[in-house]
């Protein structure tokens, strides 16, 4: 069995930070070192673990097998050294360390949004910590929460996943929208007459929510899926789908006139947002105390974690 030292960690962290920025020429600036003191390392490394870790010359930097699995351990193992050294602070009675927070995307024009004022609160308290936010599909911030990456993700996580924690924080609202090139646009059409002109048309979901959005149409089948709803926008702005879109997102394009919202009344659907986290651990010192901010900049009282 191998042994690891303070140098194997040392080394790991140089493999983690080329695999990140793509090749040993990208991860020169961030490690502030030069090209041949990384080749030196990464040898060091192979040597120590017994394995070839990368395939490096002209024909660029791509993971061997064994790469791929090391690398996914090196994110777990150094994930566990950050979360003993959060621990271990405590014994300071001071909060520091990196806070490790996932979010979907095109949140930033929503207004009951608790994320900027809970980052606002938390960074104000003077805590010595480093924020690193992901952005990420439902089921990239599921998996990397399970796997101790991120420390938290807010999203719309529909399915209940074991092993982790929802605690829901707040609703988001969405309508349904066509471009200004839809045969439907600027329609006031209601009731089952704009259901018909739906169901002959098509129509685009979010993959993570499909079965959601179809239901709300009486839809049986979307004609295009998505994973991020800046794709969803793109393809309702080309004015040959009709999707539901965050109405504080859609709000942009319907200021210039490139998209219609229909049957606003009735075709309004709500969104849930929930905190995920993980289950089965105690949460440490710099999670709860983000956690408790963001009970506090929420809008609504979170209501109690669903098991």
């Amino acid at each position: 069995m191998i042994q690891l030292h303070d140098v194997d960690l040392k080394l790991l962290r140089v493999f983690a930070t080329i695999v990140r920025c793509g090749g040993f020429s990208a991860a020169q600036a961030a490690l502030n070192a030069g090209q041949s003191t990384i080749s030196e390392q990464m040898t060091h490394l192979e040597t120590r673990l017994g394995v070839k870790l990368c395939q490096r010359g002209r024909s660029g930097f791509r993971l061997t097998e064994q790469g791929v699995a090391i690398h996914e351990a090196t994110q777990r193992l150094l994930s566990a050294v950050e979360n003993f050294c959060m621990d271990a602070d405590v014994l300071k009675q001071h909060i520091s360390g990196k806070l490790n927070l996932g979010i979907i995307d095109t949140t930033i024009t929503d207004p009951d949004s608790p994320i900027p004022r809970t980052t606002q609160r938390f960074v104000s308290r003077g805590h010595d910590v480093h924020l690193n936010v992901y952005v990420g599909t439902p089921a990239e911030l599921e998996e990397r929460v399970l796997d101790g990456r991120l420390h938290l993700a807010i999203g719309h996580f529909p399915i209940y996943v074991p092993g982790l924690l929802h605690s829901p924080l707040y609703q988001e609202a969405l309508g349904l929208y066509c471009g200004r090139r839809h045969p439907l646009f600027g329609s006031k059409a209601e009731g089952d007459e704009l259901l018909e002109e739906i169901a002959a048309s098509r129509i685009v979901v979010r993959g993570y929510m499909q079965q959601y959005d179809l239901e709300h149409l009486g839809v049986s089948k979307a004609a295009a899926t998505v994973d991020n709803i800046e794709a969803l926008a793109i393809l309702i702005i080309s004015g040959a789908y009709l999707g539901f879109l965050p109405a504080h997102f859609a709000a942009q394009w319907i200021k210039t006139g490139e998209m219609h919202q229909l049957a606003p009344a009735s075709l309004q659907l709500m969104s849930p947002f929930d905190v995920i986290t993980r289950r089965g651990t105690a949460p440490p010192p710099i999670l709860q105390a983000f956690l408790e901010d963001l009970a506090a900049c929420s809008r609504q009282t979170p209501a109690p974690e669903k098991h």
